[in-house]
């Protein structure tokens, strides 16, 4: 692939992954509330689901989903009750301490998010079928081609997410009084809700 071609992908990934979405929200949310080190748990589940994603389009599996409305619905609606029960979750956890609501899950229940979170996104399939395999130079291995960029993608998503959680956790010693936290937990639950409400309105077909 030319050079030229790569950077044009390149620009093109970090114009959207800076548009606000759900993984930026998410991250956001989870980086003021519980930390960077859960906020960094997250990023690093969100970027195998998105790269999981990349895989499967290389094999096709993406461009079934992108064409089958049916599979195409179930993993949209999908997403959006995933986003809900996440907002639920976070309400809920508001009348713990951040503590003691950090403690069932650990790193391995934040990661576990962010990987599911992007498995149900059927945005990134289209991701992948609509704009990075527009990228692909025909007369070379495609195989080759969409596991390079999907690895590009990858890694400025991956870039930009954990920039998202460095801001974000700065703001946490200001959440070390109870109220205050549990303030915005709710706040920040209401905004995931309505994330999931946009989510569905974006995504529909």
């Amino acid at each position: 692939m030319s050079t030229q071609n790569l950077v044009a992908f390149a620009v093109t990934c970090l114009l959207i992954e800076i548009t606000p979405g759900p993984n930026m929200a998410y991250l956001a949310v989870l980086s003021a509330v519980s930390g960077r080190r859960a906020g960094l748990a997250a990023t690093v589940g969100i970027a195998l689901g998105l790269l999981a994603v990349g895989l499967a389009s290389a094999f096709g599996l993406a461009s079934l989903i992108s064409t089958s409305p049916l599979a195409y619905e179930a993993l949209r609606w999908g997403g959006v009750v995933y986003l809900l029960w996440l907002s639920w979750d976070g309400w809920r956890d508001a009348e713990t301490s951040a503590a003691k609501a950090d403690a069932p899950a650990g790193d391995a229940g934040y990661f576990a998010r962010g990987l599911v979170t992007n498995l149900l996104n059927p945005k990134a399939a289209v991701f992948y079928v609509a704009v990075l395999l527009s990228f692909v130079t025909a007369g070379i291995a495609v195989l080759q081609q969409t596991v390079l960029l999907s690895a590009i993608y990858v890694a400025i998503a991956t870039a930009i997410h954990s920039g998202i959680v460095v801001l974000a956790g700065a703001a946490r010693p200001f959440l070390e009084d109870p109220s205050r936290s549990r303030v915005l937990r709710r706040t920040l639950s209401l905004v995931l809700a309505g994330i999931a409400v946009w989510f569905a309105y974006a995504t529909a077909r």
